[in-house]
Order: C-alpha cells, then sequence, then structure tokens
C-alpha cells in the first residue's frame, strides 16, 4: 500500500524527499522529475550508491494520502463523539476519576516532561557530590562522568519537543483549551499535586515497544503467533462481512494495525492510560514523508547499560507508516468502554438489562493484558459478553498481578474458570507453539521477553500463556 508513494523511481535505498527543498538522496540513477540534479558524491558505506542533490520534486499521492490524518470513516467518527461526550465535565461526578480530569492530568505530565526529569537528574547530581573529591578526579580524568549529566540534560529538551507535540495534537483533537489546561496546571500545582514523571516515560518507552525497529525482539514472540492464529481460525477473512477483532489493553496500538492489514480484517483497539493514548494519537498527525519522529528514551535510567552511548542512543519511529482506516481507538476501562445506548447497528444486540448497546466481536484479543485486571473475573464477563457466539478468545501474557486484585488465580484455575463460563479451549500443534504448560489442558507456555531495551544488560522474560477459546 505506502509503496504507492515512492512509485516515482525505484531504489534500493530509501529516500525521504521534500519538494521544494535541497534533499540528499541515494539513488542508482537520477531520479525522474528531479529539476537541477548534481552528482555531490558516492555513498560511502555502499558506493554503488551515487549521492545527488535534488532541490526540487514533484511528487504526487494517490488514495495513499489517505493513510494520514484521523481518518473519517463512521466508525471513527461515531466513536469520536461517543469519546467527547464521556469527557464532558457534565456527565458523571467531577473528581480526579473524571475522564476529563485524567486527560488533563495526562497534557500536564507531558508539559512538564522535562521538568520533572530535570528534578530527578538534579537528585542524581546531588548524591554524586557525596564522592571524595580524589574519587570525582578519578571519574572524571577517565570517563568525565559530569559530563553525562549535561548530555542528559539537553536530551530532555529534546524529549520535551516530542511531548510538546502529544500535547498540541492531543488537546486539538479532544478540543481542550490552553486556558482550561492552565488552570488544572495551578489548580495541582497549589494542591501540591506533582506531575506524573513514571507514566510519561512509560509512554515514550512504548514507542519503542510498539512502534520502533528495536522493538521488534519483543513483539517477535507474540505477533506471529497470534496473527497466525487469526489467519487460520479465518482462513478467507470474512466472508459476507470484515472480520472485527477487539484488543484490549492495547498500548499503543501496533498490534491492532497489524491485525488490520490481514485480508478482511477490521481492529478495535481499547486502552484507558490517557498517557498511552495521547501518544497513540500523534501517530496519526505525523507529517507525511519525514514519517519518524526521534526520541531518547532510555535517558532516565542509570541501570544495565553496556555504554553511555547506549544509554544515550536515540530511536525513532515509527518504523513503518501507520494506517489509522480499519482501527479505531476507544479509550477508557475495559468493562465498560465498549458498552454504549446510542447505536442502532444490526450488527450488535441490546442488553436489556441495563440498556446498553454490546458491539459483538468475532475475536477478542488479550496481549499482555489479563493480569492487569482489578477484577479478573469481570475481564471474563466483559470477554463473554462481546464475543458472538462461537467467536474466539486467543490469549498471550504473563499472570503478574498488581499490588490490589480483588482476585489473583492461578493459571489451573483460570482454566477450570473459563471452561465453567462455557469457553472451549482449542488444541494447538505443539510443534508450533510448544508443549503444554499443564499436562492434559490446552494452554501453552512461550517465553516472551519485555523490557523495552534489547541492549540492556539484564534480560526480564516471562513464561507467557498462549491459548484459544472457544465462546460457547
Amino acid at each position: 500500500m505506502w509503496s504507492a508513494a515512492w512509485t516515482l523511481w525505484t531504489v534500493a535505498a530509501l529516500c525521504y524527499v521534500w519538494s521544494g527543498h535541497v534533499t540528499l538522496v541515494l539513488c542508482d540513477e537520477v531520479p525522474p522529475g528531479a529539476s537541477q540534479p548534481g552528482l555531490v558524491g558516492v555513498n560511502a558505506s555502499d558506493p554503488q550508491y551515487l549521492v545527488y542533490e535534488v532541490r526540487q520534486l514533484e511528487v504526487v499521492l494517490g488514495q495513499e494520502e489517505q493513510l494520514l490524518g484521523t481518518p473519517d470513516t463512521e466508525r471513527h467518527l461515531k466513536e469520536k463523539e461517543r469519546l467527547l461526550q464521556r469527557l464532558d465535565k457534565k456527565q458523571g461526578t467531577w473528581n480526579e476519576h473524571h475522564p476529563r480530569h485524567r486527560l488533563l492530568e495526562a497534557l500536564r505530565g507531558f508539559s512538564a516532561y522535562a521538568e520533572t526529569q530535570q528534578t530527578e537528574l538534579d537528585r542524581l547530581k546531588g548524591l554524586y557530590s557525596h564522592v571524595s573529591k580524589k574519587q570525582k578526579r578519578l571519574l572524571e580524568r577517565e570517563v568525565k562522568y559530569s559530563h553525562k549529566f549535561s548530555e542528559i540534560a539537553q536530551l530532555l529538551h529534546k524529549n520535551q519537543q516530542v511531548c510538546d507535540d502529544i500535547v498540541r495534537n492531543g488537546m486539538e483533537f479532544y478540543g481542550i483549551g490552553q486556558q482550561e489546561l492552565d488552570q488544572h496546571t495551578q489548580s495541582m500545582k497549589a494542591a501540591g499535586r506533582a506531575a506524573d514523571r513514571v507514566s510519561v516515560s512509560q509512554a515514550l518507552k512504548h514507542f519503542v515497544r510498539d512502534w520502533a525497529a528495536s522493538g521488534s525482539n519483543e513483539r517477535d514472540a507474540a505477533f506471529p503467533r497470534i496473527l497466525n492464529t487469526l489467519k487460520e481460525l479465518f482462513p478467507s477473512g470474512g466472508q459476507e462481512e470484515e472480520v472485527k477483532v477487539l484488543l484490549p489493553g492495547a498500548g499503543l496500538g501496533r498490534l491492532g494495525h497489524e491485525v488490520a492489514k490481514l485480508p478482511g480484517f477490521q481492529a478495535t483497539n481499547n486502552e484507558w492510560s490517557t498517557y498511552q493514548n495521547l501518544a497513540y494519537r500523534l501517530l496519526s498527525h505525523l507529517p507525511s514523508y519525514n514519517t519518524t519522529s526521534t526520541i531518547h528514551p532510555f535517558i532516565d535510567s542509570w541501570s544495565h547499560h553496556r555504554s553511555t552511548a547506549d544509554m544515550l542512543r536515540p530511536i525513532s519511529f515509527p518504523e513503518v507508516p501507520v494506517d489509522h482506516s480499519k482501527v479505531v481507538l476507544v479509550e477508557g476501562d475495559f468493562t465498560t468502554a465498549v458498552f454504549h445506548n446510542d447505536d442502532n447497528n444490526d450488527n450488535d444486540k441490546t442488553n436489556n438489562q441495563e440498556g446498553l448497546v454490546v458491539v459483538l466481536f468475532d475475536v477478542v484479543v488479550t496481549h499482555f493484558f489479563i493480569d492487569t485486571a482489578r477484577n479478573l473475573v469481570s475481564y471474563f464477563d466483559t470477554i463473554a459478553r462481546v464475543l458472538r457466539p462461537g467467536g474466539y478468545w486467543v490469549n498471550f501474557g504473563p499472570l503478574l498481578y498488581g499490588t490490589a486484585p480483588f482476585v489473583q488465580l492461578s493459571l489451573e484455575e483460570i482454566v477450570a474458570v473459563v471452561e465453567g463460563m462455557g469457553f472451549e479451549f482449542l488444541e494447538q500443534r505443539e510443534e508450533d507453539i510448544g508443549k503444554a504448560t499443564i499436562p492434559g489442558k490446552r494452554v501453552y507456555g512461550v517465553e516472551a521477553v519485555y523490557g523495552f531495551d534489547e541492549r540492556a544488560l539484564t534480560r526480564n522474560a516471562y513464561e507467557a500463556q498462549f491459548w484459544v477459546a472457544r465462546r460457547g
């Protein structure tokens, strides 16, 4: 799909071209359409490619222009309308749990990224003052230790530029004015509430996990298994209509976008974190040709680095163009956000007890998700409610429960409870997935790395549990 944007010529090296700007491109021939081309050198790393200076290039885009920006399909427009209704201050009780309050807090967090990180950096610098003068002389002579503080301070401001883009885009998308954000920030400061440093940092690191090339080591354990399973369950895609897949706990949404690339599939991502959602919204508003942004995601953690260069290194994202046309993001709590009361879609069913409309899906994919539940059984109930009869639940992830869950089930107990709800676990080929975790039960363990930094001197890995269960 995206390659159509580059059909003006075929090159072995990717060329980023901006019409009307001086751009250096690596090509094995003069790009057609280029005016005043000039050979300015040879690519030192691969001499077969000549370096041309292109002062003007006419770039013509066809349907691929539709990949850019927020899509205006009926699905997208309806979901944004519901979202803005939920964000209205008049909806529900105004407190720190209100969706708009949480959104304002996330905007404040991104706005204050450099400030809050600098406070932590100053704390570390203060700890360094306890080192003796003799030891400092050694450290400064051999590794210029204090220079690291100034380097990181500069990179914090570069990261802040990305955070500022996230804030500007978010305020436009959600209709938040500067005055409202300023008033919220002032009130939080007056109350002694610091902006959330950790949630912002985690959101930036998720750009690595979901959308950077260096995150493939984490994606590759799960994505191929999940995608191949979907293709096996629906070898022809949807027969009369697209296969509808719901992905709760979607993070920055990469898996949902990979699902939507499958012929005959559409994806609905769901995410509760406003920090993650703000970061995701940025992806639909990156420039059309220079599609990448750059962050330095590892500068806020000083542990497990092979070198200072690894710690300070930049990461570019996204590694691939982001097509939003077949992916909708539903923001909010999984157990409530996918239910609503304002549709008359024939593909929905009405829950008469609560007067809500339940959008039915063919598949629910839970990737690194179910152990985030406050009430795990409520997650199971919701999965059962949103699946069509005969629909499938595909799970991949660990059982790392949080600090205060209502229920903490073992894998064996999960299987028993889910089977008691009328689900049937389906057998998988052990040559493809590995042996069953529990003999006689159709749940399978797969080693899955989780840690964002593929160069770190530590490895966090889980025996993630994979299963496919069919709703009765």
